[in-house]
This record gives structure tokens, sequence and C-alpha cells, in this order.
């Protein structure tokens, strides 16, 4: 891969709709030479395939960061009990003061606040600490380092 192939996986990236003549026009290329290199991309597993990111809040009126403090070796059990609460979106370890964030969406904070309650009562959660997002600033997409 060099530089013009990550150049056209950037633009991808952003816009996975992009013309092939737009992609020709932005990178300075032919259409052909552009949809060559795509093509070949896709044939060798590069780019895997091309699909419909929805933003979180297609999907959920209310969302919020939940921080959980865990007792002594109790990841595991903790990590499967969230994986069975729908609302639980992403888990991630961390480090620092807490040891998982879970991301929590619903439609409405009266579900996020039970939601919150069923992982404090979990065998494992020694605390936890929530915060509501109010709004998304700014969200980037994809890898290509900008």
């Amino acid at each position: 891969m060099d530089a013009t192939d990550k150049a056209l996986l950037a633009l991808l990236q952003d816009n996975a709709r992009i013309s092939t003549a737009a992609l020709a026009r932005r990178t300075g290329l032919s259409r052909t030479t552009v949809q060559s290199r795509i093509e070949r991309m896709e044939q060798t597993g590069l780019i895997a395939g091309y699909t419909v990111v929805t933003a979180p809040e297609a999907e959920d009126a209310v969302r919020a960061h939940v921080m959980v403090t865990l007792a002594p070796r109790h990841a595991a059990s903790v990590e499967a009990a969230l994986r069975h609460i729908g609302e639980v979106r992403e888990l991630h370890a961390v480090s620092g003061t807490v040891d998982m964030i879970a991301i929590v969406g619903a439609a409405s904070t009266e579900i996020i606040n039970r939601v919150i309650d069923r992982i404090g009562l979990l065998d494992g959660v020694e605390r936890t600490i929530s915060a509501i997002i109010l709004s998304t600033r700014f969200r980037r997409r994809g890898t290509h380092g900008r």
C-alpha cells in the first residue's frame, strides 16, 4: 500500500459513497486508475466491504458513561454479566481509578437510571460513577490520522 492507496482509503473512510470521478479529482488520478486501485484493494482484502454506520443518536435518545470499580478478581464475571444487559453498548477496560467504562444507551433517563442501578448490584461491582452525555461536540471516524 503506497501513499496514493492511503489517500484513497482516507477519502473512502470519510465517505464510502464518493464517486470514482470525485476520487479521481481529489487524488489527481484518472478514473480508470482509481477504479483499478480500489478493485485491487478489494481483492487483496484491504477493503473488506462498505457499510452504513449510524450515529449513536439514531439508536438511543440518551447515552451515559458508567465508570465501574471492581472487587479483585471479578473482571470476567462482571464482563459476562454486562454482556447480557442490552443497553450496554460498549465496554472498555481502562487504567486509572476505575476498572471499566460501560457506554449505556436507552430511550430515556429513567431506563438509564435502572440500568445503572442494575450494574451497581452486580456481584463484584464495588462502585459506579455515571455521567449522562448531554451533547456530542464532534466525532471522528476512521483511522487515517486526521
